[in-house]
């Protein structure tokens, strides 16, 4: 038996499989063989479009895209962590625990 060369499939190929397998008309055996997939792919692929059909309709997800995003906020917050690293890499420098080479 030859191995087959691992394939990459697109977004809009996955879905169509998902939702040919949602519909129930075929058995996963079937569309297995038709598409050319492994069955526990088509699963993997049905289980997220199932888990994210609510999000279709905008009710549950909503809140999350509308938050704002301070780039001030997120400039100090990088500032503060790079004075906390080289505190800490001199502190632990001076105590040799901290090796010359990174």
């Amino acid at each position: 038996m030859t191995k087959r060369s691992r394939r990459t499939h697109s977004a809009a190929f996955k879905a169509k499989v998902a939702l040919a397998a949602v519909k129930g008309d075929k058995t996963l055996a079937e569309l297995a063989q038709q598409f050319d997939v492994h069955t526990n792919q088509i699963t993997t692929w049905k289980n997220p479009l199932l888990d994210g059909a609510a999000g279709v309709f905008g009710q549950d997800n909503a809140g999350a895209a509308d938050a704002p995003v301070d780039p001030k906020e997120l400039h100090a917050k990088i500032g503060e962590l790079t004075l906390t690293n080289d505190f800490l890499s001199g502190a632990l420098s001076k105590a040799g625990l901290l090796s010359a080479k990174r």
